[in-house]
């Protein structure tokens, strides 16, 4: 690595605003989050092709449940004093 990138790159993660486990939820609530709003375009998209729908429909069943399951527990750490 070069000195510029060093110097760039000293004080990342210095400051933490939560607990690495609680960021990791957030982070991941938020890629989920995203994944599910894409998923009707990507049924959409599959229009025609059935099996490809219900692909899509499942996988979006399952990310409906991932991230009702990541706001419980989120919920519960915030209860606990976390984040």
């Amino acid at each position: 690595m070069t000195m510029v990138a060093e110097q760039q790159m000293e004080h990342i993660g210095e400051t933490r605003g939560c607990a690495d486990h609680d960021h990791d939820l957030v982070h991941e609530l938020s890629k989920r989050l995203d994944a599910l709003w894409r998923c009707d375009q990507y049924i959409a998209n599959a229009s025609g092709h059935k099996e490809l729908q219900r692909f899509w429909r499942d996988i979006k069943k399952q990310e409906e449940s991932n991230i009702s399951r990541m706001k419980e527990i989120m919920a519960e750490h915030i209860q606990k004093g976390c984040f």
